[in-house]
């Protein structure tokens, strides 16, 4: 078996620390995803998922434990190594697209890779290309005010999947959706994913989306069951 894309050791988050009333959120979380898996991960409102998503993805730090990414132990390493890691190797996907509202679908997936140093010319052709594979190539001049919302959502996947990451990240990503467009964007999403082979971790309220995956985690008192 390959190294896994994400390991999780040990995780623990506690909010308030010294206060009368700490919430420890995360109490000794263990996780590992392999390349090319989809892990659902579901829990009740408030029980940390968000909190975990963002220390999986070096937006959070944790109080305790380890957070290795393509073989990188990133906990306790500098702010400029975990940024530029977290450019490097991870996509997030959110509820709401906060696509860039004055730019076309083409130019908000063209921008991150810009960004990341890729030539306009090789953006614009990858831009096209993912947009094509979700169905929204038609749609690629037209500004976020213009879509409907599937179609600003699976533009947003293709921003989130334009620079390439190993792991993808998505909080509630079809919650903002209808049941008949969720079930669409999320077949957009996942015709995505295994195509590249990338490891994801998708947090969503969705059972029906959830037992689409390769294996479900629940997020209950602080651990994973």
């Amino acid at each position: 078996m390959s190294d896994p894309v994400l390991s999780l050791e040990g995780i623990t988050k506690t909010y308030a620390k010294g206060s009368a009333n700490p919430v420890a959120v995360l109490r000794g979380v263990d996780l590992t995803i392999q390349p090319g898996e989809v892990v659902a991960l579901v829990a009740p409102s408030g029980a940390g998922k968000s909190t975990l998503l963002h220390i999986a993805g070096l937006l959070d730090t944790p109080d305790q434990g380890q957070v290795t990414l393509a073989g990188q132990a990133l906990t306790g390493q500098s702010d400029r190594r975990r940024t530029r890691a977290r450019r490097e190797d991870v996509g997030f996907i959110y509820q709401f697209h906060h696509l860039l509202p004055e730019f076309s679908a083409l130019e908000n997936v063209v921008l991150p890779q810009l960004a990341n140093g890729v030539a306009r010319a090789e953006a614009v052709t990858r831009a096209s290309d993912l947009l094509s594979r979700v169905g929204v190539g038609a749609r690629a001049d037209h500004r976020p005010a213009a879509l409907s919302g599937g179609e600003q959502q699976r533009v947003a996947f293709c921003r989130a999947l334009a620079n390439e990451p190993r792991l993808l990240l998505a909080d509630e990503p079809t919650g903002n959706l209808d049941p008949a467009t969720s079930d669409q964007v999320f077949d957009a999403l996942m015709t995505l994913v295994r195509s590249t082979g990338m490891a994801a971790l998708i947090a969503t309220h969705n059972m029906e989306l959830a037992g689409r995956m390769d294996r479900m985690l629940r997020l209950e008192a602080g651990q994973l069951g």
